[in-house]
């Protein structure tokens, strides 16, 4: 999830908890506001009624609450000086214009005592209050509105205000992802005079130039250690084999000379796989293009087809679909191949090879030992599930670093008596 966008999931978290709190903290004060208005007016109704009870004393004699909405009753001396005025919620049964039959409406009342030429009466004043569950439907919904309002206020100055102040930063970002060592000749820049920004190019820069210079030294070491060790190797050969031609050799000697070369030749190949697997770590294959890994299969049994003649193996190929994936073509050569030669090499006579190709996936299966190898060990560099194998023990390695390279998934099963390497490739 983007900065941006994880910004405005927080934001919006906050505002919808401060609303809440706001809207609480909001509804009890307006209740308590629109009560003392009203208890405030209950008051003042009150002075008019004693003052006008004292004129008239019908007023006296009032039992119900009508539309006037007070009532009297004459209480004992005793009783009315314990009485202090008092403010209640209570219930009347009202009936509006849009009511069929009466309903209970919450009203604000006054209860009161008072004399009137030695008599003493109490009062009861009362008057209509907004309801409760309307006033909290409608601040439900105000309030509703209020975080929707905000929101879509936090969305548009996340778009058109913080997008551009963050700008910047991801351009900076879309260098940094296509910067490339050994290719890219200039660092990310970043426009801006903000200063955090200036901050981070100019610390990207130098982890950069120090990345830089440790590559080229490593890049250069590689190159150096590759080209010292073949050249004594080559001179180690040839020498091996000259003594071998003059043919003056007891069988025991010339022996030994063979057993010395099948050794040189493996350190050759394990020299060129070292090699191989560290460009790759390294990344120094970047020529991506269109590969068809159907033409590969297909170029690869033609050059293993004497190797797996030799070895009594048949190999098949079923194609289900045409499979291709942007990626430098001598890796596709170099995967596919190792897959194909673990395959034949770790087979057993009259075994078979199959390699079938999905319109997302490869998989090669193979015959051989009858016991599954170590899944969490086969991918690792000089593994070799017997000590018998003269392969370098980087094979597998390989594939999996090229497969890491590009995403891909490589997974190996056993099934059916089936040894079974299968790449899934990401669909683009």
């Amino acid at each position: 999830m983007k900065l941006l966008n994880q910004s405005i999931k927080y934001i919006s978290i906050s505002i919808l908890a401060i609303v809440t709190v706001w809207a609480a903290v909001f509804y009890y004060n307006m209740l308590n506001e629109i009560k003392g208005s009203i208890d405030e007016g209950l008051e003042h109704y009150k002075r008019i009624i004693i003052n006008n009870a004292q004129k008239d004393s019908t007023i006296l004699n009032k039992r119900q609450f009508d539309e006037s909405f007070f009532a009297t009753r004459k209480i004992p001396k005793k009783q009315a000086l314990s009485v202090t005025d008092t403010y209640l919620d209570t219930i009347f049964y009202m009936q509006d214009a849009d009511d069929k039959k009466p309903e209970a409406e919450p009203v604000r009342m006054l209860v009161t005592a008072f004399e009137v030429d030695g008599e003493y009466y109490e009062l009861k004043v009362a008057n209509s209050m907004v309801e409760e569950d309307d006033l909290i439907k409608e601040l439900f919904n105000d309030t509703i509105w209020l975080y929707f309002s905000l929101i879509i206020g936090v969305v548009l100055i996340n778009n058109f205000v913080l997008k551009r102040l963050w700008k910047p930063f991801y351009e900076f970002l879309g260098q940094l992802k296509n910067f490339r060592l050994g290719h890219s000749r200039t660092f990310p820049k970043v426009k801006t005079n903000t200063k955090e920004f200036t901050d981070l190019q100019n610390a990207v820069n130098v982890l950069l130039q120090h990345t830089l210079e440790t590559y080229e030294q490593q890049k250069q070491f590689i190159g150096n250690a590759s080209h010292e060790l073949q050249t004594p190797l080559a001179i180690a050969t040839n020498k091996l084999e000259l003594l071998i031609e003059k043919g003056n050799l007891e069988n025991e000697q010339a022996q030994n000379i063979a057993e010395i070369l099948q050794i040189i030749e493996r350190l050759v190949k394990l020299n060129k796989s070292l090699l191989l697997l560290t460009k790759i770590e390294n990344k120094q294959f970047l020529e991506n293009q269109e590969v068809s890994l159907n033409k590969v299969v297909t170029k690869s049994m033609g050059d293993l087809e004497d190797i797996a003649a030799f070895k009594d193996v048949t190999i098949s190929l079923r194609k289900k679909a045409e499979l291709s994936f942007k990626m430098d073509a001598s890796l596709a050569n170099v995967i596919i191949s190792n897959l194909l030669r673990n395959a034949i090499f770790h087979n057993i006579p009259n075994g078979k090879v199959t390699v079938e190709i999905t319109e997302s996936s490869l998989k090669i299966s193979n015959t051989g030992d009858p016991q599954k190898l170590d899944e969490n060990l086969i991918f690792t560099r000089f593994y070799k599930p017997d000590n018998v194998s003269k392969g370098t023990g980087l094979g597998l390695a390989i594939v999996k670093a090229i497969s890491d390279l590009y995403g891909l998934k490589v997974s190996y099963a056993f099934e059916n008596d089936l040894h079974s390497f299968k790449i899934i490739f990401p669909i683009t």
